[in-house]
């Protein structure tokens, strides 16, 4: 079957199809009937596939998980699921029908109306939302096995309220279970915006409590009645998701009690393991709360106010709009990315791919003709500087600031590639492997703000550091320049770099913001790109072996920056474990093998915070008197704890970052020994 107009009548298998209830991106829902012997009827939502996309393997795969997945769902607040089937190769999902509305709709109403949805309301939505959590985390399949489900979509547009206050979660879709085989990889983009948690933000594994900050967000906004995350552009968005900024329940002019912001701010914990551990416990504290102030919580209340409210009456027209709303949320508050507005007809390109360049090097020699994109990538990796002269459509050469389209090259400190090191840096030299650890470590422990330059000839890298925690990260590595990081991934086509950046004069010299505006990537690929990007550029400055370095203190980029959110000693660890080998460990411990080891009473950072495997951090732990290396070594051994080369990583890693001492350890030359509390 295809799609007739909705005037006349269409059937899909026995089901008749009324009317359609909403038209999502990939699927639309109808109203449907069947009937039966002796005057049976049934309504129920008829979900299928939209016909363009009935012949997309992915989908319709994902389509099945779905119907698997809710198949396995019984429970009063979730949406049941009576029927699969397939019609002329078309499938189709029956599910329960709700009349009513949802919660997206409850909370635009009472933004547009400005009343305050009542907290009982409030609690009996997100309490009937944690059950069905609850349930949904915990089932098993036939076998008795946890599916680990994961609904990945909790949001308001998902949540349904019929005519006598029953709330229904819906929209298992996106869902991830252990036991169903996935068609995308983790890390794509799954869920509202407005909705994601950190982790989801940052593409990483998910399990049952990245929902509870999803559900988080909803009792924030049904409270505050406004975007919890929202406003500005999508990356600002973004981030503060991923550092779980709170700001909003602060400015918001309706006051969170404050029971109920102690449920808040445990459930939008930055940190997966200090929200609720369960969605029963985060129930448990929604009742806590009920029976403290003597709510009496009844469907009938919610029934009266959304009837009050006419949010039980049809919108007019033959369809409902998607009831989440904007990307962003209920509220329909999303600003358009001032980027979206580029120009992309090939008349309307910018006048940089109607030129060819040149460029004279120091020996007067020319490099060229040239294209706007090849130029760019002469700045990009230090081979052209603001010295350089360049000539324009064989033009008299000029120097490079004289032209426009160069300005955030020859401009950005960040950028500029022909400046030496200044001579006042602190640890200026050549870069020690011994060290090296310990330097980061310290900048990171004393919270230091400025710049850490290596320098290899071309070869260059300078990473910006924010009270300790690098927040940008400067490469003239080919491999490791924007464009080429995403062809590399396969988020994008060379041809498509190319064309981003023959547009950069429109966007400020930034090639994300070019491929955002061409709608070659969404604003979230690139946030997570960018964030993996430079965790992997501090990471691969662990691997240098020779260079000159220093670190000019108080500098910063200039450029507009997406802070890492990654706490600096666990990316210290993760630095060095990449960069050091165990034969160049053996190495550099080697004078070590019969010297004293001790213990740090009172180390700057825990060790928890390096999050080191096991084995290392069990190492250690084993430190608690004096010893040497070679007897740590035996010891471990004996202990059956970890193996000589976690002896060596975790040795080396603790002298580094004074976890551990040894009189025979030479600290970098600029260090001066912290004071503490307790004589050590």
């Amino acid at each position: 079957m295809r799609n007739p107009p909705d005037s006349a009548p269409h059937r899909l298998g026995p089901y008749e199809l009324v009317r359609r209830l909403a038209t999502g991106g990939m699927a639309e829902v109808y109203l449907a009937r069947r009937e039966g012997p002796r005057g049976f009827a049934k309504s129920v939502a008829l979900k299928r596939i939209l016909p363009q996309f009935a012949a997309d393997s992915d989908f319709v795969a994902m389509f099945v998980d779905e119907a698997r997945v809710c198949a396995r769902l019984a429970h009063p607040n979730i949406v049941q699921v009576f029927d699969f089937g397939e019609e002329e190769n078309e499938l189709y999902m029956a599910m329960e029908f709700v009349d009513g509305t949802t919660t997206a709709r409850l909370l635009r109403t009472s933004f547009t109306r400005g009343e305050e949805i009542p907290l009982e309301v409030t609690l009996h939505i997100c309490l009937s939302m944690a059950r069905a959590l609850d349930y949904a985390h915990h089932v098993r399949d036939d076998l008795g096995r946890p599916l680990a489900l994961v609904h990945r979509d909790v949001s308001p547009g998902n949540v349904l309220i019929d005519r006598d206050g029953a709330v229904k979660l819906t929209d298992f879709g996106i869902a991830r279970a252990a036991e169903i085989e996935r068609r995308t990889d983790v890390g794509h983009l799954k869920g509202k915006m407005g909705y994601m948690s950190p982790e989801q933000v940052l593409g990483r594994e998910l399990d049952a409590r990245s929902d509870l900050f999803s559900l988080g967000i909803v009792l924030a906004e049904m409270i505050i009645r406004r975007p919890l995350f929202a406003g500005g552009r999508e990356l600002d968005v973004l981030m503060r998701i991923r550092d779980s900024d709170l700001s909003a329940i602060d400015r918001a002019p309706v006051r969170v009690p404050d029971d109920v912001r102690a449920i808040l701010f445990r459930a939008l914990t930055k940190e997966p393991q200090q929200r609720f551990a369960t969605a029963g416990l985060f129930a448990e504290a929604i009742e806590e709360v009920l029976r403290r102030r003597r709510m009496q919580v009844t469907p009938a209340r919610l029934a009266q106010l959304i009837e009050r409210w006419g949010l039980c009456e049809r919108p007019s027209g033959s369809e409902m709009p998607p009831s989440s709303g904007s990307a962003f949320g209920a509220f329909g508050e999303e600003e358009e990315n001032t980027t979206r507005k580029a120009l992309k007809r090939p008349d309307e390109l910018p006048d940089s791919t109607k030129h060819s360049y040149r460029v004279r090097a120091d020996d007067g020699t020319n490099i060229g003709p040239l294209s706007y994109p090849n130029l760019i990538e002469l700045f990009a990796t230090g081979r052209a500087a603001v010295k350089s002269q360049i000539s324009r459509d064989d033009s008299r050469f000029r120097s490079a600031a004289e032209y426009p389209e160069l300005t955030r090259f020859v401009t950005s400190p960040a950028l500029r590639w022909d400046e030496q090191i200044p001579r006042d840096a602190h640890d200026r030299g050549k870069l020690d492997r011994s060290r090296f650890v310990a330097t980061f470590f310290r900048l990171a422990v004393r919270r230091e703000t400025g710049a850490l330059i290596l320098r290899e000839g071309l070869r260059q890298k300078k990473i910006y550091l924010v009270d300790g925690t690098p927040e940008f990260v400067a490469s003239t590595e080919k491999k490791e320049l924007l464009g080429e990081y995403l062809v590399t991934r396969g988020q994008v086509l060379r041809m498509e770099v190319d064309m981003a950046l023959a547009m950069l004069p429109r966007f400020g010299g930034r090639l994300g913001d070019a491929l955002v505006g061409l709608s070659i990537l969404r604003p979230i690929e690139l946030f997570r790109a960018i964030h993996d990007q430079m965790i992997e550029r501090v990471v691969e400055a662990f691997s240098w072996q020779t260079a000159e370095m220093g670190f000019v203190k108080g500098a910063r980029s200039q450029e507009e920056t997406f802070p890492l959110g990654v706490d600096p000693f666990e990316l210290i660890a993760r630095g060095f474990r990449a960069g050091y080998g165990s034969a160049e460990l053996d190495l550099l411990l080697r004078p070590l093998q019969e010297e004293v080891i001790e213990p740090v009473r009172v180390p700057p950072v825990r060790l928890e915070t390096f999050r080191l495997p096991d084995a290392e951090q069990a190492v250690i732990e084993l430190v608690t008197d004096k010893t040497t290396l070679s007897a740590l070594i035996a010891k471990a051994s004996v202990k059956k704890i970890a193996d000589p080369d976690d002896v060596l990583r975790a040795v080396f890693l603790g002298l580094s970052c004074e976890l551990i001492k040894s009189p025979k350890w030479v600290l970098p030359p600029s260090y001066k020994p912290r004071q503490v509390a307790v004589d050590e």
